[in-house]
């Protein structure tokens, strides 16, 4: 199910927080193909999987995080990725005050 009502609020001076954005299933999908970053030509440490995850908990609303892993799971890809300090993506937002629903639906999958 695609949003397709469009609200843009002020984050901060120099960043807008648009709600209500579009995220069909084609644009969810396109998460799965994001690579780990690289820092001068390294690939920086932990599990690839982790990156992605943490792209799309960064990116995405709960519920369509939720669409997310349901596709991520599918391809047999872990949720339990670790990044470089040995931290799942639970582990790691567990301290942000709306991780919440996802930490929710990371330990449903």
């Amino acid at each position: 199910m695609a949003h397709t009502t469009r609200t843009v609020l002020k984050a901060r001076k120099d960043k807008e927080k648009v709600l209500g954005e579009v995220w069909d299933d084609a644009r969810v999908k396109s998460f799965l193909h994001k690579t780990a970053p690289q820092q001068s030509g390294a690939r920086l440490p932990g599990d690839a999987d982790f990156f992605v995850l943490r792209h799309a908990y960064q990116a995405m609303r709960a519920e369509d995080f939720g669409r997310f892993l349901d596709y991520f799971t599918g391809e047999g890809r872990d949720v339990h990725a670790r990044n470089g300090d040995g931290q799942t993506l639970a582990q790691y937002i567990a301290p942000h005050a709306k991780a919440g629903p996802f930490i929710e639906l990371l330990n449903a999958h």
